[in-house]
C-alpha cells in the first residue's frame, strides 16, 4: 500500500552513467523510499561523504508540509482550515503553483483536488461521479479561488482545497540539489519518483545520460526505452496516463484530470516529458501539457525558450508518434 499517493509517480526515466574515476572526487550513490515512492541520490565529493541521514530528515520535513496523506501535515490542515499560515516549502510551492496556472490559463490547477478524490485518485474512496457531482465540485475548483496574503492563505470558499501533486515532487528534487550544493557539491543528480533535477558534468566529463521510457500497455510492466538524453543544469518530469488510471465497463479512467471539464483527460496525448531551469518547473508543465493535449501544448512550447519537450502520442496508422522539440537532441539506444 502506497503510504504517500500524492508524490507516486512510477518513474518515466531510467539513468544510467560512468563510475567515479580512479582518484578526484569520489561517486556517492544514496536511494531509499518516501512519498510512497522511491528515491535515488547520486553526486561527486572529495571525501565520499554520504549526506543519507540528512537529507531523509528534509525528505521527512518536506512531507510534513506538503503532504495531503499526513494528516497532521500542514496542507491537510490548511485544507480542513484549522490552518492559515504557511511555511516556507508551501510558499514556495503555491507561488509557482499559481503563476503556471496563469500562464497555462488553468490546465495546471493546484485547487483540482476535490475532484481528483472523488474520482479515486486521492485518499478516499471513488464517488458515483455523475455530471451533477463534476459540476458541483466545480464550484469550489480554480486557482482565482485562493491566495497568500501576509504568510496566510485566504480562500474565497472554505470548501477550496489544494494537491500539490503536480509540483511538490519535483520541487522535493530541487530542494535535495539545493542542499547538497550547501555542503559544496556541484555535480549531482537527483531523482524523486521519476522527476529529477541534474547538475555539473562528471569529472569523466560527461554529462547526466536518461533513458525516456516506452508507453507501457499495463501499469505494472516493466520499464522499457529506446532513447535517451544527455541533461546538464536542468530539471527533468515525464507525466502520462499509462501507469496510474482504472478501467471500468471498459473505459480507462486517466489520473490526469483537467480543471476546467472536471473530467479526467481523453485524448490522444500519451506522455509528455519537459525540460526546465528546475524540476519543479517541469513537474507542473508536464501535468499541464497532460490536460491541454498535443496540438496546444506543440503551440506552447514553441512559444517558449525556456522549455524543451518530447510528447508521445497514439498514432492510428503508426501505434505511436512523437514530437521533439527543436533545442531537445534525441539519441538513440543504439548510440550507447
Amino acid at each position: 500500500m502506497k503510504k504517500w499517493i500524492l508524490f507516486f509517480l512510477i518513474s518515466g526515466l531510467l539513468f544510467t552513467g560512468c563510475g567515479a574515476p580512479d582518484s578526484g572526487p569520489q561517486m556517492v550513490n544514496i536511494r531509499g523510499i518516501v512519498f510512497g515512492t522511491y528515491y535515488s541520490v547520486t553526486y561527486y565529493e572529495d571525501d565520499g561523504t554520504a549526506f543519507d541521514a540528512e537529507i531523509d530528515s528534509l525528505l521527512q520535513d518536506f512531507n510534513s508540509s506538503l503532504s495531503f496523506y499526513d494528516r497532521e501535515s500542514l496542507l491537510s490542515r490548511i485544507n480542513r482550515n484549522e490552518e492559515t499560515r504557511v511555511d516556507d516549502y508551501f510558499e514556495v510551492v503555491f507561488r509557482r503553483s499559481m503563476e503556471i496556472s496563469r500562464e497555462t490559463d488553468g490546465a495546471f490547477d493546484a485547487t483540482v483536488f476535490p475532484l481528483i478524490n472523488a474520482w479515486g485518485f486521492g485518499p478516499t474512496e471513488r464517488a458515483d461521479m455523475t455530471q451533477a457531482r463534476v459540476d458541483s465540485l466545480l464550484d469550489v475548483v480554480g486557482y482565482e479561488k485562493i491566495r497568500l496574503e501576509n504568510g496566510h492563505v485566504v480562500k474565497d470558499d472554505d470548501r477550496v482545497q489544494l494537491d500539490f501533486n503536480a509540483i511538490a515532487k519535483g520541487y522535493a528534487a530541487d530542494v535535495v540539489g539545493e542542499f547538497l550544493e550547501s555542503k559544496g557539491v556541484d555535480v549531482y543528480l537527483v531523482e524523486i519518483g521519476g522527476d529529477l533535477v541534474a547538475k555539473g558534468m562528471k569529472p569523466d566529463e560527461s554529462n547526466w545520460r536518461i533513458g525516456l521510457e516506452i508507453p507501457a500497455q499495463e501499469a505494472d510492466a516493466d520499464q522499457e526505452w529506446h532513447y535517451f538524453v544527455e541533461v546538464m543544469d536542468q530539471g527533468l518530469a515525464t507525466s502520462g496516463d499509462y501507469r496510474r488510471y482504472y478501467e471500468e465497463d471498459g473505459r480507462r479512467y486517466s489520473h490526469t484530470i483537467d480543471p476546467g471539464t472536471g473530467y479526467p483527460v481523453d485524448h490522444h496525448l500519451i506522455s509528455v516529458s519537459v525540460f526546465a531551469a528546475d524540476a519543479m518547473s517541469a513537474d507542473a508543465y508536464a501535468t499541464a501539457f497532460m490536460v491541454m493535449g498535443l496540438d496546444e501544448s506543440i503551440s506552447f512550447v514553441e512559444d517558449r525558450d525556456d522549455l524543451e519537450a518530447y510528447l508521445i502520442f497514439s498514432d492510428d496508422e503508426e501505434g505511436f508518434g512523437y514530437y521533439v522539440s527543436t533545442g531537445l537532441d534525441l539519441m538513440s539506444r543504439e548510440d550507447i
